[in-house]
């Protein structure tokens, strides 16, 4: 097996070199004492300041501060980043008006440290926010760094790393009512170990949550049944043998389990559950497993990097279609159906990474092969005169959906950079990409016809930085982003591979003394041959086609801003703007109209945050935080699949209020929080047709206590 050859050699080469040398690195925190923070976005770690790209930031403090459980949670803290919710831990994610509901991979990744977690088609892996150092949110094509499935952005999730010289430890317990819902618990915990003073450590991260839900299933007489089910397990071991040499493994275990979703459209948050009124939904499950081994060798000039990462997907979960009046096609009033996905993925990277000096460069091979399968089982309840009343129509049961793919890519990357004059920077990257992808489509056993074809790029970026002061730059950059075409079931023809061209221009900084830091980034995206999917009829079955459907244009602008007046006190906001559209579709398109805007995609978007640290007492240190975020609503468009008068189908515009207040007490930290004080009921999801439509969890209140030591 490729993968297993590619494996041992980069082992061998790491060991043999281990065996000569010694290496040295110091931990970097999100933030230095100086609110100088380092991030590791371009593969190196650099100042944000002079990353010259927009990213966000959240430390680890600040995203327990902000209550961030989840990748629906961070969508409301960074401004233009979406999600649609398909399940405990299965998410879609959107940044700047790009995502992959359909196609090929995903447009936006998601890594946990150096493992990439977008699977083969585009299952996402989504962690728990447990023992982050930081969570690092690129905008914009990275490809030249993260490869395909990152045309869009890529989310870095962060980890703390074993501490080799000091033995410590976090037991935390934490108890929360939902409105109108159950009481949920919560235990979690770090234990970092040192092994051999200096040289080897083990940090095991965990947490298990039980409860929490809030939606009732009356006819299958199950109440808060949307309660998840959470088991998050973390253990990476760090060797640090020589003063030139590391070696960390990490080991990532998820379960999660639900008895429903994790919300319905009805605003009183119960619902029919599909045709068969007797029938239980199934569980769903969400699980993944996933070992990564990273080994780093300081060469002097330059460093070598080797990340391997092997996962394990598991997915189960039911798919309910319960229509609103008027908002049903093809005369389906109701269905559902039980779905299966099983996937797997193996991939390995090496890379160079100069030491520093006026010219930066970075050179990479990357290699991965993936695996998944799509089964479902389904029916569905259909009406000739689309009479949705009750009574009205006939079930259509044992249907059968199968879908197999498999993605086998190579690539090899260059970025470097150079310092013409003291303050001035100019650099570029680039990436080739090969891909081979294979498909196999089932509407019954047995009548599948595996297709597979090769797709390639080239995808280049140019960027310039000018330093204007020691703390504030300002920055252009022009980045391409690429995504492989892909397979359809016979009649369909397959469908081209996207192309995603991004321009965009910034400026971050912060005075000498920290009181006040900003960023401002304007951009303008061309994505063409954008993929979608659709409905069609064929001899009286409702297959499903992605198709090319043309041109699409983003323009936007960020800003963020935090202001520090007194010592102890900041405020912080950000916020985003959103122009998308489709400009031109393809001339056999019949289903998007040129001026509809893309889907997920917020017009306008803003955080608002203000954190005071105080004392209660002479030895006893306090906080309050209080964070408020408003969304405008987005929307989904599907004219194959809605009636004209259903559309745009649109999700509520949102505002959500979060307070917290701690004190710590010698070892001891007590928090009391709120969630959604105003308790807002209101539709995040558009998507309208499905029952598992997701709304905002209401008023959470609920205490923490932690002991460190």
């Amino acid at each position: 097996m490729v993968s297993k050859t590619i494996f041992a050699a980069g082992v061998s080469a790491f060991a043999m070199l281990a065996a000569t040398t010694a290496y040295a690195q110091e931990s970097v925190d999100a933030v230095d004492s100086g609110q100088i923070i380092v991030v590791t976005a371009q593969k190196r770690e650099q100042r944000l300041i002079d990353v010259p790209m927009a990213v966000s930031v959240l430390g680890g403090e600040d995203l327990e501060r902000r209550g961030i459980d989840n990748v629906q949670d961070l969508s409301f803290a960074v401004p233009g980043l979406t999600m649609r919710e398909d399940g405990p831990g299965s998410y879609t994610i959107f940044l700047r008006g790009l995502a992959n509901q359909s196609g090929s991979g995903a447009l936006v990744s998601m890594y946990l440290d150096e493992a990439p977690l977008s699977l083969s088609g585009y299952d996402q892996l989504s962690p728990v926010p447990l023992d982050f150092a930081r969570v690092e949110v690129l905008k914009g094509p990275q490809g030249t760094l993260y490869g395909q499935g990152s045309a869009g952005g890529t989310v870095r999730f962060v980890t703390n790393d074993p501490n080799t010289s000091q033995f410590e430890g976090k037991l935390e317990g934490e108890v929360y009512n939902v409105a109108s819902g159950e009481l949920g618990t919560k235990l979690s915990g770090v234990l970092n170990i040192p092994l051999v003073l200096d040289q080897l450590a083990l940090r095991i991260a965990g947490a298990y949550e039980q409860g929490g839900g809030w939606i009732d299933q009356p006819e299958a007489g199950i109440k808060d049944g949307n309660g998840t089910e959470l088991i998050n397990v973390r253990a990476k071991l760090l060797w640090t043998p020589s003063d030139n040499f590391r070696a960390e493994g990490m080991v990532q275990i998820h379960r999660a389990d639900t008895k429903l979703g994790t919300g319905f459209e009805e605003p009183d948050r119960t619902v029919d559950i599909g045709p068969d009124r007797s029938k239980v939904m199934i569980p769903k499950e969400f699980d993944f497993d996933l070992y990564n081994l990273e080994l780093r060798y300081d060469m002097g000039f330059a460093e070598l990097v080797s990340a391997t990462t092997y996962i394990e997907h598991k997915h189960q979960y039911p798919f309910t279609y319960i229509p609103r009046p008027g908002n049903y096609s093809y005369n389906i009033v109701e269905g559902n159906d039980d779905r299966w996905i099983d996937a797997d993925q193996f991939s390995q990277e090496l890379r160079l990474t100069s030491s520093g000096g006026p010219f930066e460069w970075t050179l990479g091979a990357f290699y991965s092969e993936g695996d998944r399968s799509l089964l479902a089982l389904y029916e569905y309840l259909y009406a000739p005169d689309a009479d949705i009343s009750e009574g009205g129509g006939f079930l259509i049961g044992d249907q059968y959906y199968l879908s197999k793919s498999s993605s086998e890519s190579y690539s090899l990357f260059a970025d470097a950079s150079y310092k013409l004059f003291d303050r001035l920077t100019v650099g570029a990257g680039i990436r080739y990409f090969k891909d081979k992808q294979t498909s196999l489509i089932e509407y019954a056993p047995g009548t599948g016809v595996e297709q597979s074809a090769k797709f390639d790029s080239v995808d280049p970026r140019f960027y310039v930085s000018y330093q204007y002061s020691d703390n504030a730059s300002i920055y252009a950059n022009v980045a391409k982003g690429f995504r492989s075409g892909g397979f359809n079931s016979a009649p369909f023809a397959p469908y081209k591979p996207e192309k995603v061209f991004t321009y965009e221009i910034g400026t971050k900084g912060m005075t000498s003394d920290g009181a006040f830091s900003y960023d401002i980034a304007a951009f303008f995206t061309k994505y063409k041959d954008m993929v979608r999917r659709r409905l069609v009829n064929v001899n009286g079955a409702y297959l499903s086609e992605s198709s090319n459907i043309g041109e699409v244009e983003v323009k936007g602008i960020e800003l963020g801003a935090a202001v520090r007046p007194t010592t102890g006190l900041t405020f912080t906001a950000s916020a985003a703007y959103l122009d998308s559209e489709i400009v031109a579709t393809d001339a056999a398109d019949t289903v998007n109209i040129p001026g509809d805007r893309t889907d997920y995609t917020p017009k306008f978007s803003i955080t608002l945050g203000a954190n005071y640290e105080f004392d209660w007492s002479a030895n006893v240190p306090g906080f309050v935080r209080v964070d408020y975020s408003y969304r405008d609503k987005v929307t989904y468009i599907d004219r194959s699949s809605f009636l004209p008068s259903a559309l745009p189908q649109a999700s509520d515009d949102i505002g959500l209020l979060n307070a917290r207040i701690g004190a710590t007490l010698g070892a001891v930290d007590i928090e009391l929080y709120g969630q959604n004080i105003a308790n807002v009921n209101k539709a995040i999801d558009p998507y309208q047709g499905w029952a598992n439509s997701n709304r905002t969890r209401p008023r959470v209140v609920g205490i923490k206590g932690s002991v460190n030591f």
